[in-house]
C-alpha cells in the first residue's frame, strides 16, 4: 500500500528532522511523474499550444516542478532565438526564426501573502511568451 511504502521510504531515509514535507513526499511525485509520463506529454504540449496561437497570442505555462520547468524555460528559449546552431558554429546553418518573445525576464513566483494564502503555491513558477506576429500576414 502507500502507507507501507510511505514507511519504508521513511525508514531508509530518516524522518521529518528540519524537513517541512514528509521524506516520501519526492519519491511519490517521482513515480506519479514516471507513470503518467507528465514530461513528455509537456514536451509534446508545448509545440502544439504554439501551434494554437494567433499572432500575438500569450503562451502562459505554470509549472509545479523544476524538471517542468526547466523544459518551458529551454522550450521558450529556443523559441524566441533566430538561431539555435551550436554557437561554435561561425555561420547560422539552422534557418530557425524566433516565433516568440519572452513577456516577463524568468519566472514569476507566488508572492508571500499568496503562499500563506495557498501553501502549495509555493513551488509554482508562471512563464510568459508571446507569439510573434507572422512575416508577411
Amino acid at each position: 500500500t502507500t502507507t507501507e511504502l510511505a514507511k519504508v521510504v521513511e525508514e531508509a531515509v530518516g524522518g521529518r528532522v528540519r524537513r517541512q514535507s514528509h521524506p516520501a513526499t519526492r519519491t511519490f511525485q517521482a513515480l506519479r511523474i514516471a507513470v503518467n509520463q507528465e514530461l513528455l506529454s509537456l514536451e509534446a504540449a508545448l509545440p502544439q499550444a504554439y501551434g494554437l496561437l494567433g499572432d500575438l497570442g500569450r503562451l502562459v505555462v505554470l509549472a509545479y516542478h523544476s524538471l517542468e520547468d526547466r523544459l518551458v524555460k529551454q522550450y521558450i528559449r529556443r523559441e524566441s532565438r533566430d538561431c539555435i546552431c551550436p554557437p561554435r558554429l561561425p555561420v547560422c546553418m539552422c534557418g530557425h526564426k524566433a516565433g516568440l518573445r519572452l513577456v516577463s525576464r524568468g519566472a514569476l513566483r507566488p508572492s508571500e501573502d499568496e503562499v500563506a494564502a495557498n501553501p502549495r503555491s509555493r513551488s509554482a513558477r508562471l512563464r510568459v511568451a508571446e507569439r510573434l506576429p507572422t512575416p508577411g500576414a
